[in-house]
């Protein structure tokens, strides 16, 4: 978070939207390199109510049940609205991975945003914030993600820009299939 924050971490190659998402809600992600840095952008209209969109933003520790690539996501301390979190897990683009290892310093302004920045790890820089619209009278919200990642390992020109860009998308994707799926159990059965 990408802490999904993900930052949450990564997008595709061409950028194309994920298929399964848009069948299902208004998504998008966009990517563009910045010198050594990948800045992401990406949004999702969400048909579910804006407590089980922050549920799921917030859900740090079961992150890597849904989230791919990501392998360990523990809070390590919390101090009101402020917490560390330790992420582990991997950037991928076809045959090429690259390892992440990053502790995040959150602050979540419920049921608002959730700001992130990498304050050790293996990455120069990375930062991420998740922003919540609800629209009460549709009984939806809008998600969106803003963040920057910044290797602090070289990396292929082509190929780890790619990879780092695939994550994120997988991971923005990802997180917004989880309240789909949490939303439907919601629902009553016809």
């Amino acid at each position: 978070m990408i802490a999904r924050v993900i930052a949450p971490l990564g997008l595709a190659v061409l950028l194309a939207a994920a298929p399964q998402a848009c069948a299902q809600a208004d998504f998008s992600v966009e990517a563009v390199r910045r010198g050594d840095a990948v800045e992401v952008r990406a949004h999702a209209l969400l048909d579910a109510p804006v407590q089980l969109v922050w549920q799921v933003i917030s859900d740090y520790e079961r992150l890597p049940q849904f989230v791919p690539n990501l392998r360990r996501s523990v809070v390590i301390a919390r101090n009101g609205n402020q917490l560390l979190v330790e992420q582990s897990g991997e950037a991928r683009f076809a045959f090429f991975s690259v390892p992440i290892e990053v502790r995040l310093e959150v602050i979540e302004q419920p049921p608002d945003w959730i700001a992130s920045r990498a304050v050790a790890g293996n990455l120069r820089r990375m930062s991420g914030r998740y922003e919540l619209y609800p629209d009460p009278a549709r009984g939806s919200v809008q998600l969106r993600y803003f963040g920057a990642i910044e290797p602090g390992f070289e990396l292929p020109p082509i190929v780890g820009v790619a990879a780092l860009r695939s994550s994120v998308e997988q991971q923005f994707e990802a997180m917004v299939q989880e309240i789909l799926r949490r939303a439907a159990e919601r629902l009553p059965a016809r």
